[in-house]
């Protein structure tokens, strides 16, 4: 039984806070997230040397981050819609500045590697909560430009990551790609507490029982996906297969759970509605082929246009650069426009891309790689926002953080399955044992397979937005009293 006053200052806390401070708090918290991830990649070589290690054995430093994240996202959006959205935020941050420090000052691998895995715990909860307290704090009319301006952060996050990093260990050492997260986490803890309303709980007589059991068959269920698709390098063995076997079952149990579940970490009703089912799936096709331009452009860019490492972090930057510019205009455009054209404009701008990659650069060398990369970058901006607005609009406000955290998981099985399957693909696709050693004319064939297979992906999303489409007019949206 819900109490009408409660709900009412709800609304008086979300007129009256300051939106655009909210807004900034929001977005430090998510621009921590993505340099969380995107800074430690450029220390792996100097760990390495400095703990006498293998390269698998610093990679950890980043799966165990992105592990940690893509297993307990769902369940921190969860925890937020029971115990408070602004609380378990500053929990999160409070957890990521905290492992940060940790990160610099471990002695040892394993003991960073641990600390990497508290990082992205408290990442985790920022990257889900962040984009709830979005729907919570801003204006409805208004939403699609502050998801614009979430994926412009990201962005700049994703961007910035290797050049302060190479900055950071070339002046001060490798501790510095970990510990410059702390003063930002303290701003960001601070801009929190002052401009984020307090926690609008909604009052019932019983307040409902965190699905510890959901959670923990949801958390194996993705670690195994993970280890799946990280494990074997691109190479899939037996290994691998029973991890995906793995997967399936932990993917029933799950599942069955949430059925008998009294209060299930998610609900099913809600992939009932066509807009929240089609938005998650495409959103994790769009990001498997985001992750293809990481994997494979690098290969490409010194195999076949024999680029030197400073030019080629110079033409990858592109990407993220045009994802920053973009990103606060396609969500203006969102609100003018809506959400559904923008979706299709945008899903049809990353397919001509992905088409001429295919295409473009063995003709017209660098330029013809960073004009389709602009196209697709651009297409992807115009998705994100467009597609992120109409998953929440279509959310009850019970229901964001788990939503949020929904997307943010399909964004990382997204990003998990493009470095390995695409990258797959491109192995495959050249013919060669060694893609390190293939020759020019074997990489250009990887390339084109590989950005082939990615046009079909996003025509498969297309397909996709526009039987959503169809299905929404015989969806009703959900309403507060159906969670």
């Amino acid at each position: 039984m819900h109490n009408p006053a409660t709900q009412n200052d709800c609304e008086s806390s979300k007129q009256n806070g300051s939106a655009r401070w909210a807004l900034t708090s929001l977005s430090l918290a998510a621009l921590l997230s993505s340099l969380g991830s995107s800074i430690a990649n450029v220390g792996l070589p100097t760990l390495a040397q400095t703990f006498s290690a293998s390269f698998q054995q610093v990679q950890w430093v980043v799966l165990a981050y992105l592990l940690a994240i893509t297993t307990l996202i769902v369940s921190a959006g969860r925890i937020g819609d029971l115990f408070g959205r602004k609380k378990m935020l500053q929990i999160g941050i409070t957890m990521f500045s905290i492992a940060s420090v940790l990160c610099a000052l471990a002695p040892t691998l394993g003991l960073l590697i641990a600390a990497r895995m508290m990082q992205g715990l408290g990442a985790a909860l920022m990257m889900s909560l962040a984009m709830a307290l979005v729907g919570e704090n801003i204006p409805k009319e208004k939403i699609g430009s502050a998801m614009g301006i979430l994926g412009t952060v990201s962005a700049i996050g994703t961007a910035l990551g290797p050049s302060l990093g190479g900055l950071l260990i070339a002046g001060y050492g490798w501790p510095m790609i970990f510990l410059v997260n702390a003063p930002l986490g303290i701003v960001a803890l601070a801009l929190t507490y002052r401009f984020l309303p307090a926690d609008c709980l909604q009052v019932s007589r019983e307040r409902p029982l965190f699905d510890a059991m959901g959670t923990l068959l949801l958390s194996l269920t993705l670690i195994a996906y993970a280890l799946a698709m990280t494990l074997g390098h691109g190479h899939f063995n037996t290994i691998n297969w029973t991890l995906l076997l793995a997967t399936g079952l932990g993917l029933g149990l799950f599942i069955l759970s949430q059925m008998r579940s009294t209060s299930p970490l998610i609900r099913l009703s809600m992939f009932r509605n066509s807009a929240l089912t089609t938005g998650f799936a495409m959103s994790t096709l769009v990001t498997t082929v985001v992750m293809a331009t990481l994997v494979v452009g690098p290969f490409y860019l010194s195999g076949v246009l024999a680029l030197d490492a400073a030019q080629i972090g110079l033409v990858m930057a592109s990407g993220p650069i045009v994802a920053a510019l973009a990103g606060a205009p396609a969500g203006r455009v969102v609100d003018r426009l809506g959400s559904v054209k923008i979706i299709i404009t945008g899903l049809i701008a990353m397919a001509i891309g992905t088409a001429l990659l295919s295409m473009m650069p063995v003709a017209l060398g660098v330029f013809g790689y960073i004009l389709p990369l602009v196209i697709l970058t651009t297409g992807y901006a115009l998705f994100q926002a467009a597609n992120n607005t109409a998953v929440m609009i279509h959310l009850a406000a019970q229901q964001r953080g788990v939503g949020s955290g929904l997307l943010g998981l399909s964004r990382n099985l997204g990003l998990i399955t493009g470095a390995s399957v695409m990258g797959m693909i491109f192995a495959l696709g050249s013919g060669a044992n060694d893609i390190t050693i293939a020759s020019p004319q074997d990489i250009e064939m990887g390339m084109k397979i590989t950005f082939g297979m990615a046009s079909a992906l996003i025509v498969s999303a297309l397909g996709l937005s526009l039987a959503g489409q169809i299905l929404s007019r015989h969806d009703n949206v959900l309403s507060p009293e159906q969670n």
